[in-house]
């Protein structure tokens, strides 16, 4: 009796042990994934931007305009820090 009882209670802990290691392995294996994803994002990206330069400076350009818009719609520039930023980008626009 003790035995079909201790038996029973290890065959428990081996299922209870053995579910908790699935669900370890599945989180494991989706934060691979996810940086698998990242990784595979990232070598894209260096292989356009060093193919493309013209895509470095267009990205500068808009990350330029974005801040530029921000300030201005924040409230958050002064008309000197405006007209500043607004030459730089005027000039990078002559530039390309």
């Amino acid at each position: 009796m003790v035995d079909s009882a201790s038996s029973g209670e290890l065959r428990e802990d081996f299922d209870r042990e053995n579910l908790q290691l699935s669900k370890d392995l599945d989180r494991m294996t989706e934060r691979v994934e996810s940086i698998a994803v990242d990784l595979t994002w990232m070598a894209y990206d260096m292989v356009v931007l060093r193919t493309v330069p013209q895509l470095t400076k267009s990205l500068k350009r808009l990350e330029d305009e974005y801040l530029l818009c921000k300030s201005v719609i924040s409230g958050s520039a002064e008309k000197d820090n405006l007209d500043a930023l607004s030459k730089i980008v005027d000039q990078k626009s002559t530039q390309d």
